[in-house]
């Protein structure tokens, strides 16, 4: 690491000559595969970027200059460039490197973000803050060509196009988001990549043409002035100048020294926002990866010379088994379709895709569009399934109650991802999906707690004549309880896993198992604990709550998810209502953002553990035998 090791900040970049930069990008590159091979991590990403962050730096003065990152999984490279090579080994581990931008971390990194689209508007902001109070530097946004599918990115171009703030937009085009990118946009892009000779040329012909004595400058401006003109009928590059950007490109993102130049260029106009089209492969500099970049865009720790993951069953997961079910049930019913919003693979859609290729939808990285065309879908007599990791969802949730659950529309959610993700953090956890869902009206919430729950849960949505939400968490949901009384999946029913005449915890998910292992744990202690899964939250079992809450003991709601207005806030709402007393404690994710590692680190964080919920259990009980002993001595 010759060169790599000398750079302990931007300025260090700066003093590279080229040839030092082109082995520093070889240095970048062995690093961030030697520690994703361990830690895990966004691969093929941070492989196609690492060129033009180099230039980045080489050409901008951050902190100073604001360079925001969009979604924020291909900043390694910048990570590394901005003095945090020390701690990069530790990269999504638990205390350890966020695998985001994380403004703790570092002053080069100026939101926590996670989520596609928002860096226009981000920048657009910080540009017009900047000239409302008189300063000057540069504010650059980096987007890539899967995130221009999302809306947002288009409203901000349209604001950012009405004024004159100075704003640098970098759309960095590998063709990819995390599926291969869709639509009448990536076709677009792609005439445009079919372009990328244009600026090379254009580049030889300006030289030789100031070589010429007395009219070689002149000459050299008009023709490039002319093959701008030309290049804009023949490019496209129209659609972002008809939105008010000064559109350059495209150009090679891997050739440091030609993007050091742009960049340099892009800086000097001064009266307009700016965009420069900069064509990359992701994963470059590693052959698996760039032959398939979807595999490697979010990989666990892996070989390098295979590319075999390490440590990891054959098991499938949540997702694979909702695929399944999905195309045995197409298969039925001629009404089932499935819609995702760019993330068809990691919500096990891929066979749904094979097998029924009319009936699949990608809408590219656009959760909003996703609902309403589902509700549009479910309006002409089909039934949707959107597929979606719950962190995603909340992006739809104004689409989910006014087009879907006003018109009281049979569209389903697929909110895969819920609760605590792990190494991914704070802005990938699903944490808030029920809150959400629960505050939907008309909506039908169901989170069933093994895979055969699952495979019930969806073919129950098929009965409901409205829309409904089906949770799950990211790992495989493995059978581990059964019914007491043999019952099977129901929508508004609970079930009893366990009988107990101390107490008992209503709880749901991955949550009902660590309360079954913590009645386990207190039985050795002589304290006996009852164990209901709560697998439809809405309708709730009123039967179920009004028996359990008139038993006169102590009861226990436990969730994966934020106490405030999740499950055990709704269970003490009704309690209140039908006059029952109130649970003893509502035991869930504190109200803040959780961090990342692995999900039992975050779990022992959370004292979600099941040692940590019989702990919690002798404090009510220790509570209560206090109290009951107060009361003998007042008698």
């Amino acid at each position: 690491m010759a060169v790599l090791k000398r750079i302990n900040g931007p300025d260090d970049v700066k003093r590279l000559t080229d040839e030092e930069c082109r082995t520093l990008s070889e240095e970048l590159r062995q690093t961030i595969i030697e520690t994703v091979s361990r830690q895990g991590g966004h691969l093929a990403s941070n492989l196609g970027i690492v060129d033009l962050t180099i230039a980045l730096h080489r050409t901008f003065d951050s902190p100073k200059d604001k360079l925001i990152f969009d979604v924020g999984h291909q900043v390694y490279a910048h990570k590394l460039l901005t003095g945090r090579q020390d701690r990069f080994s530790t990269l999504r581990s638990y205390h350890g490197m966020s695998g985001f931008p994380c403004q703790e971390e570092s002053p080069h990194d100026h939101f926590d973000t996670g989520h596609s689209s928002t860096a226009i508007s981000m920048a657009l902001g910080m540009a017009r803050a900047r000239d409302l109070a008189g300063e000057d530097y540069d504010v650059v946004a980096v987007v890539g060509d899967g995130a221009l599918t999302g809306g947002m990115c288009y409203e901000a171009m349209n604001d950012a196009g009405n004024g004159h703030n100075r704003l640098i937009v970098i759309l960095n085009d590998n063709a990819m988001s995390i599926s291969p990118n869709v639509g009448a946009l990536s076709d677009y892009f792609k005439r445009l990549r079919a372009s990328a000779s244009w600026y090379g040329s254009k580049k030889r012909i300006k030289v030789g043409m100031e070589r010429i004595p007395l009219v070689g400058k002149p000459l050299a401006r008009f023709i490039e002035n002319a093959k701008n003109m030309v290049k804009s009928v023949t490019t496209g590059g129209e659609l972002f100048e008809a939105l008010g950007f000064r559109y350059l490109g495209p150009f090679d993102g891997h050739d440091i020294k030609e993007m050091s130049h742009v960049l340099e260029e892009a800086r000097q106009i001064r009266d307009m926002p700016v965009l420069i089209h900069v064509v990359t492969t992701k994963g470059n500099g590693y052959d698996l990866a760039e032959q398939q970049p979807e595999k490697y865009h979010g990989t666990p720790p892996f070989r390098v010379e295979t590319g075999l993951k390490k440590g990891y069953g054959i098991s499938a997961g949540a997702a694979q088994m909702v695929g399944d079910t999905l195309v045995a049930m197409a298969a039925e019913d001629k009404r089932v379709v499935t819609v995702t919003a760019a993330m068809g693979t990691g919500t096990g859609l891929q066979n749904f895709k094979q097998y029924f290729p009319e009936r699949f939808f990608d809408v590219g990285i656009a959760e909003q569009h996703a609902v309403s065309m589902a509700a549009g879908m479910a309006k002409g007599g089909y039934r949707p399934f959107f597929a979606v990791y719950a962190t995603f969802f909340q992006r739809a949730y104004d689409q989910m109650i006014h087009d879907v659950c006003l018109q009281n529309l049979p569209v389903c959610i697929l909110a895969d991802h819920m609760g605590l993700v792990g190494d991914d953090g704070k802005t990938h956890h699903g944490v808030f999906v029920l809150p959400m869902a629960l505050s939907m009206p008309g909506v039908t919430v169901l989170i069933p707690r093994d895979a055969h729950e699952l495979q019930l849960a969806l073919r129950s949505t098929l009965q409901l004549d409205g829309p409904s939400i089906i949770c799950y968490p990211k790992e495989g949901i493995e059978p581990y309880a059964r019914s007491l009384n043999g019952d099977t999946f129901a929508v508004g029913h609970w079930q009893w896993l366990r009988e107990g005449t101390d107490g008992v915890i209503l709880a749901i998910s991955r949550m009902t198992m660590h309360a079954m292992e913590a009645a386990e744990i207190l039985e050795k202690e002589h304290v006996s604990l009852g164990v209901i899964d709560c697998c439809s939250l809405k309708p709730m079992d009123l039967s179920c709550i009004r028996s359990v809450f008139s038993r006169g003991v102590p009861v226990m709601t436990l969730e994966e998810g934020q106490v405030i207005g999740g499950m055990g806030s709704e269970i003490a709402r009704l309690c209140v209502s039908e006059n029952l007393p109130e649970p003893a404690c509502i035991v869930g994710l504190p109200d803040r953002f959780v961090t990342h590692g692995s999900v039992r680190e975050l779990l022992a964080e959370c004292r979600l553990l099941p040692e940590d919920i019989a702990e919690r259990w002798r404090e009510i009980l220790k509570k209560r035998e206090a109290f009951s002993d107060q009361k003998k001595e007042k008698k």
